[in-house]
C-alpha cells in the first residue's frame, strides 16, 4: 500500500487508479505498466508505489524489490517482443531528462539494426582529472 503521495504526481495517480494505465506488473511496492510515449513498442516503466522525486531519493529498503521487478518485467518485455537486448534507463533531474518527478525506469526493447544510438563518450583531458574526481567522490562518501 502506497505510504507517500505527491497529488500533483502523473505517476502517483496512475497508481492510485485515478489515471488508466496499460499494467504489466504489480506488487505491494513497485508498479510496471507501458510509458505512453514509447522509444520502441513495449518500452515499459517500473518504479516505487511510493513518491520519490529521483533514485537518491528512493530508500535502499526498496531496492530489493526494484531490481526484483526490472528483472522480471525486463524478461517480459524481451520475451513478448522478440527483443535482442534491452536498455535500462533511469533520469534524474530536469538537466539528465527526467520528465515526471517520481523515480522510475524505462525498460527499453532493443533490436539489432534499429537504428538506436547511445551517447557520444568522451575522455578526460587530464589523466589527473580521473583520479582527483575519484578521490572527491569517494570523500564526500566517507
Amino acid at each position: 500500500m502506497m505510504t507517500t503521495r505527491d497529488p500533483d504526481c502523473i505517476f502517483c495517480k496512475i497508481v492510485a487508479g485515478e489515471i488508466p494505465c496499460a499494467k504489466v506488473y504489480e506488487t505491494g511496492t513497485c508498479l510496471a505498466f507501458l510509458d505512453i510515449a514509447p522509444v520502441s513498442a513495449g518500452h515499459a516503466l517500473v518504479l516505487p508505489k511510493d513518491h520519490h522525486p529521483t533514485l537518491m531519493d528512493v530508500p535502499a529498503s526498496l531496492g530489493g524489490d526494484l531490481l526484483e521487478a526490472l528483472g522480471k518485467v525486463g524478461r517480459a518485455v524481451m520475451e513478448a517482443t522478440g527483443a535482442e537486448g534491452l536498455n535500462l534507463f533511469q533520469n534524474n533531474y530536469e538537466a539528465a531528462g527526467q520528465l515526471v518527478h517520481h523515480a522510475h525506469f524505462h525498460l527499453v526493447p532493443r533490436f539489432s539494426g534499429d537504428g538506436l544510438r547511445l551517447w557520444t563518450q568522451s575522455s578526460y583531458d587530464d589523466p589527473d582529472e580521473m583520479q582527483r574526481l575519484a578521490k572527491k567522490m569517494a570523500d564526500l562518501l566517507k
